[in-house]
């Protein structure tokens, strides 16, 4: 058993496996995953059913185990804040630049051979959609 909240052993592998500058995809319900991310990207199912896993859950228990540099979200077709998008700035904290593209630039973004890990959710609200950037594991005597 491992004393990390993050216990998927196909998520824990794409991770490890993917490095500084990877990408980790997380989508909501409506994303199409099979033909918006890269054939090389390790898919991962966790949509149960509507409302089950949600966005922010994985993306809460992803901000434990992982270094983040930066996040992408997808703008709203009027080029508005989403309600969750204010729970992706809480939940990334104040250290990660968070920045929006509109639906189709965020697809060709999620195309990108750096993303490394599409995860699907049952997130229901819409434009639920994010790109993870990975970043350095620091050492503590690190300060650069």
């Amino acid at each position: 058993m491992l004393r990390t909240p993050l216990l998927h052993p196909e998520i824990l592998r794409a991770l490890a496996a993917a490095g500084h500058g990877s990408r980790v995809l997380i989508a909501d319900g409506n994303y199409p995953l099979s033909t918006a991310t890269p054939a090389t990207a390790s898919r991962v199912y966790l949509n149960l059913r509507p409302g089950c896993v949600t966005l922010t859950e994985v993306l809460a228990t992803l901000t434990t185990v992982l270094p983040i540099e930066s996040a992408l979200g997808m703008q709203t077709r009027d080029g508005l804040a989403a309600p969750i998008h204010g729970e992706f700035a809480q939940l990334l904290g104040p250290g990660v630049t968070l920045t929006f593209k509109p639906r189709h630039d965020f697809y060709t973004e999620a195309r990108s051979v750096d993303t490394a890990l599409a995860i699907a959710t049952g997130e229901q609200r819409r434009f639920a959609n994010l790109l993870l950037t990975i970043g350095v594991v620091r050492l503590p005597d690190d300060h650069s």
